[in-house]
């Protein structure tokens, strides 16, 4: 084999993508095992239990998914009664997505379960590690978004 020898284990891209597959998988169970709800589900909540009332294509966009998964996971919590959808002024194609109050009492048990769950991940990796590994983690984001 001629040339450079490649680092895969070293390799930022799979290193980034190893981390969130173990932490990913390790949260899931908070809304898998109790409200038997998808990822994309659940980062359509916490999106919609964040910041409010907002369109698909918004969620899309902040959450990095596709618009298919997001447009089933919509219909998903709407057929479960935790998600309702209404009219947006502007654009009379769009629909904004709020939560209901039982969607909201949903989101509210999973983001104090997020909040343990980032709390756990900050003690294993100590205060300052957890500090700088956000601040590259935004800076990379946020990068990428420029």
């Amino acid at each position: 084999m001629a040339g450079t020898e490649f680092d895969l284990e070293g390799f930022l891209p799979y290193l980034l993508n190893q981390a969130a597959e173990t932490t990913g998988r390790e949260f899931a169970a908070a809304y898998r095992g109790r409200y038997a709800m998808t990822r994309t589900q659940w980062r359509v909540m916490a999106h919609l239990g964040r910041f409010g009332a907002m369109t698909a294509a918004e969620i899309c966009r902040r959450a990095m998914e596709e618009k298919t998964g997001v447009s089933r996971s919509v219909q998903a919590l709407e057929d479960r009664g935790w998600l309702i959808r209404g009219a947006v002024a502007e654009d009379r194609r769009a629909e904004a997505l709020s939560l209901t109050p039982s969607g909201r009492e949903v989101y509210d048990a999973l983001a104090a379960e997020a909040i343990r769950f980032d709390a756990l991940l900050r003690a294993r990796l100590g205060e300052a590690r957890a500090a700088g590994l956000a601040e590259a983690l935004t800076a990379l984001v946020s990068a990428a978004r420029d």
